[in-house]
């Protein structure tokens, strides 16, 4: 009997299936002290467990991955990120816990993993994939689009010892995407590429995102998580410690690492007190506007930071982001480029800001306020200090406003060089 809140024809959503879950999964490791084979004949017995230390990675860690998603994996180091990615791939098992796949899946997690120095790239690559499950006969039917994506040229029969660490991923990488796993997960590696192989790298990765493939990656670019990624999992210490929307994890990441910063610094000199500054809060509107209110093409933003300081602070400067919802920077200021010397700051101080005729694309951008000392240390940020909206425009997308006319051109004029 079909549910009355069902209309007739409709349906309801079919939920994605899970692909990943891990349940209760806490790694350990055995750091030893006695690295020296001396040592460790000398402590050898009775003795030698003073001379290991256990060290937990993870913690009772639970999570449920659904196909189709790209989660980020953020932490600072030795919070678990490569380790739990580790986990889930299958590279290493769990202490406790168990965890379950589902679909094929390619892993870049340590650079030329699956590559052996001795051979060539080219039997690397016979390798590496029949390794992530392709046969003999599915790789030489790629192999051509493996080479050319990797770029690797005539240094596919070199051998891989010799490649450097750039040549490794493009290679490592492109055997990976175009085994076309259900799942990929990738730690860190593609920051050793150059600038235009990780554009094409995330190329790959939007392609595959719009085909509905699963992507785990372990990431030190906050930006990169918050563009690409509809989920993040912050680890800290072993510990899941935020997992969600990606722009509220990097928050929290950065909250940790501020309090970081400052626990190190009272612990490199405890006798000497610790003056800190703080962004208080910032609010932006368009002028003759309310706060909250759509931004228009044309109008002038007017940003208000506020600032304070434990003890005075001298040289201090004042700056601000503007980041659009991806994570990207449109746009960004601070005295120092204006030429503003700003006066001791020794208690509560608002700055103004005003940017002229601004010319934002439609969507939500979010406002970043940071407190930088004189040698430009970052003293305090408030990511995503306050928000504004502009209205879709129905003639273009991005982040730049522009308005488009356009003409068709006849045959003379468009054999006709430009003038």
């Amino acid at each position: 009997m079909n549910s009355p809140l069902l209309e007739a024809g409709s349906a309801a959503p079919v939920p994605a299936p899970v692909v990943i879950t891990a349940h209760g999964v806490s790694k350990r490791f055995v750091v030893r002290k006695d690295n020296a084979l001396k040592e460790r004949l000398v402590t050898l017995g009775k003795m030698g467990r003073q001379h290991r230390q256990e060290f937990w990675a993870l913690r009772d860690i639970d999570i449920t991955i659904e196909a189709g998603t790209t989660v980020g994996l953020i932490g600072h180091n030795g919070s678990g990120k490569s380790t739990l990615l580790k986990v889930i791939g299958g590279i290493i098992q769990p202490t406790t816990g168990t965890v379950s796949r589902r679909g094929r899946m390619a892993a870049l997690l340590e650079l030329g993993a699956g590559f052996h120095p001795d051979l060539t790239g080219r039997e690397n690559v016979f390798l590496n994939a029949s390794i992530l499950g392709l046969t003999r006969a599915e790789t030489e039917d790629r192999f051509d689009d493996i080479l050319t994506f990797s770029g690797i040229g005539d240094f596919i029969d070199t051998q891989v010892k010799f490649y450097s660490s750039g040549m490794y991923v493009r290679l490592a990488f492109s055997v990976a995407v175009h085994t076309e796993p259900d799942v990929l997960l990738v730690d860190e590696v593609l920051a050793v590429g150059d600038e235009a192989f990780q554009r094409k790298c995330l190329d790959k990765i939007r392609s595959f995102q719009a085909e509905g493939r699963t992507i785990i990656l372990v990431s030190h670019s906050l930006g990169q998580v918050t563009e690409l990624c509809d989920r993040a999992i912050l680890l800290n210490r072993g510990e899941i410690e935020f997992d969600g929307n990606a722009h509220q994890a990097v928050m929290a990441f950065r909250n940790i690492l501020e309090e970081r910063r400052v626990e190190e610094a009272a612990a490199a000199s405890p006798d000497v007190v610790v003056h800190e500054g703080h962004v208080l809060g910032a609010t932006v509107h368009a002028v003759g506007k309310a706060i909250g209110d759509p931004v228009l093409p044309g109008d002038d933003l007017r940003i208000v930071m506020t600032f304070d300081h434990d003890d005075e602070l001298t040289g201090w400067i004042g700056a601000l982001q503007i980041d659009n919802a991806s994570g990207q920077v449109v746009y960004g200021t601070k005295n120092s480029l204006m030429d503003v010397r700003l006066p001791p700051l020794s208690g509560p101080l608002s700055l103004e800001y005003t940017i002229r005729n601004v010319a934002f694309g439609a969507g939500k951008y979010f406002v970043n306020a940071s407190l930088l000392d004189s040698t430009l240390r970052h003293v305090h940020d408030m990511p995503q200090a306050c928000t504004f909206n502009v209205p879709f425009y129905p003639l273009a997308t991005g982040t730049v406003h522009a308005e488009p006319t356009l003409r068709i051109l006849d045959a003379a004029e468009h054999e006709a060089p430009a003038v």
